[in-house]
């Protein structure tokens, strides 16, 4: 079958050039090497990493490492209690995306009620707090100054009392560096909450709250020179394929709702909600999807290795594979 390439780079929109290929031979295996080199069968297939998006009762944990390098965290969260001590980064903004449940999010720049679909960023330096119910959310740690490129919905409010119930008292405020990993810490210290949410008054900034727009594209919505992250939406079956290869970064996928099946030169696999995946840089892909969906793209300009746990890997290329795909997204 005749497919098409596009041959990608991080900040152009449009692409380089769009080259016409034979997809049987764009997914299959080289040529027998003429020469001792690492050849692409050499290379691992794609790794799927997976965190339920129900909510399971467990008692408070720091958030789960998925993919991390010297630029860029990213993480899985779930709570439903309070966040025990305020943050504060020294070196990055964070990001967060609300996958399911409620989450009050408190900051020196007011507060935010998150519902599921939302995106907020909390500046660098600005301390914050979380009280979550049956909830799970993602966090993504980039170094400042982060931009923000897409639709905003609302922003943060002064709010007090935060929520229903809530009384001021003894807290930690912790400062952090190394995009607030674990063992980082700079200064721990006793802080007031009141008077620390009382800071909102002397701020003129307010935390943007941003969504995807629904459409057959990707809504790009933070970016820098070297990071872009955005949602895409699918908004029914489809099975004619484009195939995109970024040539200056990795791509990570969260698959948000929806099933898909994504192919690469990296193999096929099959993708649901609360999937996540890594799409080395210059690897081409596509993807064919079952029903009406979407999930989150995150490009990175430096590799960002995975942290976490496999869950499955992804199957060998055959046209039968390739097929059977095909005609699963064609019912």
């Amino acid at each position: 079958m005749k497919v098409i390439e596009d041959v990608v780079v991080m900040a152009a929109a449009t692409a380089l050039r769009s080259i016409a290929r034979d997809e049987d031979q764009l997914l299959a295996p080289p040529h027998p090497a003429k020469a001792p080199i690492k050849l692409w069968r050499d290379q691992p297939p794609l790794n799927v990493v997976h965190f339920p998006q129900r909510y399971r009762a467990q008692p408070f944990a720091p958030p789960r490492g998925i993919y991390e390098s010297d630029q860029i965290r990213v993480e899985w969260q779930t709570m439903d209690n309070r966040q025990p001590f305020y943050h504060r980064n020294c070196d990055v903004d964070e990001i967060s995306y609300q996958i399911a449940g409620e989450r009050t999010l408190m900051t020196e720049l007011g507060v935010v009620e998150h519902r599921p679909g939302e995106f907020s960023r909390i500046p660098r330096g600005v301390a914050h707090d979380n009280y979550g119910r049956k909830e799970s959310h993602l966090l993504f740690y980039v170094p400042a100054p982060v931009a923000e490129v897409g639709p905003g919905v609302g922003e943060s409010q002064p709010l007090s009392p935060p929520f229903d119930g809530w009384q001021p008292g003894g807290i930690n405020e912790a400062v952090t560096q190394c995009m607030g990993a674990r063992g980082h810490d700079i200064a721990v210290f006793p802080t007031d909450e009141q008077l620390l949410l009382d800071q909102v008054h002397n701020e003129k900034e307010r935390i943007q709250v941003l969504r995807g727009t629904s459409g057959n594209a990707t809504t790009w919505l933070y970016a820098t020179d070297q990071f872009r992250l955005g949602i895409h939406h699918d908004p029914a079956a489809q099975v004619s394929r484009r195939y995109r290869r970024l040539l200056d970064g990795d791509t990570v996928h969260y698959q948000v709702s929806g099933t898909r099946t994504l192919i690469s030169q990296r193999g096929i696999v099959a993708l649901e909600p609360g999937d996540f995946v890594h799409i080395p840089l210059g690897v081409a892909y596509t993807s064919v999807n079952d029903e009406p969906g979407q999930y989150i793209t995150l490009l990175s300009h430096r590799e960002l290795p995975q942290v976490a746990d496999t869950t499955r890997t992804a199957d060998p290329y055959s046209p039968e594979r390739l097929a059977a795909a095909c005609a699963k997204a064609d019912r």
